[in-house]
């Protein structure tokens, strides 16, 4: 079923020449605001892993991989989903020490997408990780870290307006923050999309936490692979979009498990087979560093900022026929 629309009456603020400018402005600004609010440092991060290392993203554990085979190697190779396996790992490799951090430009595939004005198969994604203490896992952290992030892409859309006075998006820096079982009580008949447009509607910035694990229904609020957030401190950024009406997610992110968090979500989601994968040996050994990190979309924060309707305006991706059609009775171009 084709999801996309473009509301009545919109048009794009900037020709396709300002169009690609922005976007490359947009992509600098932020990556050096957030990186020196992060203390991180830029890496080159791979496009593919090995099948057998268990470093893959599961996302919601449905999804399936872009595999192809190396007969140079004499192994299976996936087209990453996201980072947040081999960013750990990478820290520890590169020697970083508590409250240093990296980031990397993520690129991946995500064949299983279902495609509308703000997914597409092709994902571009700021992926960064930050090396933090014991103390440093709990909530109060995981806010403070959002609150950065936050100021970051505000800071980015200030600078954006002085550049491109015509683009008028207002953000808000200030951050309301809700548990999934808090969203579940105060909308219980909605589903757990439908009560994050409803909070978003009201706190145009919010952060949505405690994400995969089940929830007072027996449900979970959406789906999160048991192996690298902690369930239990992890969350959603959310913007309210309001060229889309709707809320329109920017970032997932959370403090990443430890031996415990790992063994017990394993445990929980029936992913016991996982254990002897190197990467979650590492963990459960304790040999990893302790991790806070997380992806932030830049097509989604492109088209978030220039007033978008459809993430095609701002990434060059393949879409089937009727999204093409749609776009162009409407007067909006896909790159």
């Amino acid at each position: 079923m084709n999801h996309t629309y473009i509301p009545e009456g919109y048009k794009p603020v900037l020709d396709e020449y300002d169009t690609q400018r922005a976007i490359a402005y947009i992509k600098q600004t932020f990556q050096d605001e957030f990186s020196s609010a992060l203390n991180l440092k830029r890496v080159s991060a791979p496009l593919f892993v090995t099948a057998d290392s268990g470093l893959n993203d599961d996302l919601n554990g449905y999804e399936r991989a872009v595999s192809f085979d190396i007969p140079a190697v004499g192994n299976d190779a996936q087209v990453v989903h996201s980072l947040a396996k081999w960013k750990r790992l990478a820290l520890k490799r590169y020697h970083f020490g508590i409250g240093n951090g990296l980031y990397t430009d993520m690129n991946a595939i995500r064949r299983d997408e279902d495609l509308d004005n703000v997914h597409s198969i092709y994902v571009d994604q700021w992926d960064w990780e930050k090396v933090i203490t014991r103390e440093n896992r709990n909530l109060d952290y995981l806010k403070l870290i959002v609150r950065t992030i936050v100021n970051a892409i505000c800071n980015t859309n200030d600078r954006l307006h002085v550049r491109y006075p015509q683009l008028r998006v207002a953000l808000s820096r200030e951050v309301a923050f809700v548990t999934t079982q808090e969203l579940e009580y105060m909308y219980p008949e909605l589903t757990g999309h439908q009560r994050e447009d409803a909070f978003v509607r009201e706190n145009p910035t919010a952060c949505i936490m405690q994400i995969g694990g089940a929830l007072r229904s027996g449900k979970p609020h959406d789906g999160r692979a048991p192996d690298y957030d902690d369930w239990n401190l992890n969350c959603d950024i959310f913007f309210w979009d309001d060229v889309l009406g709707r809320s329109l997610e920017i970032s997932s992110m959370g403090i990443r498990v430890d031996a415990a968090a790992l063994d017990r979500q394993l445990r929980i989601s029936g992913c016991d087979d996982r254990r002897e994968l190197p990467f979650h040996k590492s963990l459960l050994n304790d040999e990893l560093p302790l991790t806070i990190g997380g992806g932030i979309g830049q097509s989604r924060l492109s088209m978030l900022m220039m007033g978008c309707a459809h993430i095609g305006e701002v990434q060059s991706s393949v879409w089937d026929h009727e999204t093409m059609e749609i776009c162009e009775k409407a007067g909006v171009r896909l790159l």
